[in-house]
């Protein structure tokens, strides 16, 4: 039989900041396969930079040094600078696990606005190893990795799909997202030459100022291209890491967004190969992805 267990469509008007994937976010469970006893997520579409985060918007709202005035210059060269820096960090980076926490705004048939809470944990290990484990609202699962096969596994309703993939992260997100329609968790930190992605199609950037998260100093950055607008707080210092993003989707009348803060940065702990592997537990029951192309598609 054939299930979906996660997915989620992405659509060609914007390409992310980075996958640019819409969650219009209602996340209605579908009633799907009854016989299967599976649940089934439809996403509706809002442009979501990460799709993931760290604490309650309440615990980490941020705390503002100074605020400078907008730029003339329809494209500030210090915003991209700070931005080109963080991403070339990044870059850098040959293993790193980060915490996320991602609240994602709808707004609800009666008119009032619901706000949707996911957490994640990820580890990655370049260039062919991510591990991601989320909880929250729309779903509770883990995302395995590890060079050769992506499996995603719902303990909820012990449940597991594996599906050969290409020997790359990068080549593994595109095949996931291509032929599965999944999105996979915070992709955007484990892309190389991340920049040009995110610079696609902007008009506009600033530096709006300098505000605290979670004890770090971070520059605010604010950047527009159609139909999108996306802020960076990247942190000051040597470690140039984002801590914090915010993508608002300017086309919404509701002009909705999708806010994620990231914390617990760790490079130097041991990772082993063995924790990207998955190892179906007692009771878990294989099922099938329902593949969003022809099954035909090659491997690379």
């Amino acid at each position: 039989m054939v299930v979906i267990i996660y997915s989620a469509f992405p659509v060609n008007k914007l390409y992310t900041v980075v996958e640019t994937f819409l969650f219009k976010t209602s996340c209605q469970l579908n009633q799907l396969l009854k016989e299967n006893k599976m649940k089934v997520f439809n996403f509706r579409i809002v442009p979501a930079l990460l799709v993931f985060s760290t604490c309650t918007l309440s615990a980490c709202a941020p705390t503002v040094i100074v605020a400078e005035a907008p730029t003339t210059l329809a494209v500030d060269p210090a915003a991209t600078q700070i931005l080109k820096r963080m991403t070339a960090y990044l870059d850098s980076l040959e293993q790193f696990s980060v915490h996320t926490q991602v609240t994602l705004e709808d707004v609800a048939d009666s008119g009032h606005r619901i706000d949707l809470d996911v957490s994640a944990n990820m580890i990655v290990k370049r260039p062919d190893k991510l591990l991601a484990q989320r909880k929250g609202d729309p779903l509770d699962q883990t995302f395995y990795y590890d060079g050769k096969t992506l499996t995603l596994y719902n303990p909820g309703d012990k449940v597991y799909a594996t599906e050969p993939a290409p020997g790359t992260i990068e080549g593994m997100l595109g095949y996931a997202r291509e032929s599965l329609g999944l999105i996979v968790p915070a992709a955007d930190l484990v892309y190389h030459n991340v920049y040009e992605l995110l610079m696609q199609d902007v008009d506009f950037a600033t530096v709006v100022g300098k505000t605290v998260i979670n004890g770090n100093t971070c520059n605010h950055l604010l950047f527009s291209r159609p139909g999108v607008d996306f802020q960076v707080w990247v942190a000051d210092g040597t470690e140039a890491l984002p801590c914090k993003y915010v993508v608002t989707d300017t086309e919404n009348p509701g002009r909705v967004s999708v806010t994620t803060v990231m914390s617990d940065w760790n490079f130097t702990s041991p990772i082993t190969d063995a924790e990207f592997t998955f190892v179906p537990p007692a009771g878990a029951k294989p099922i099938t992805f329902m593949r969003i192309d022809t099954p035909s598609n090659p491997i690379h």
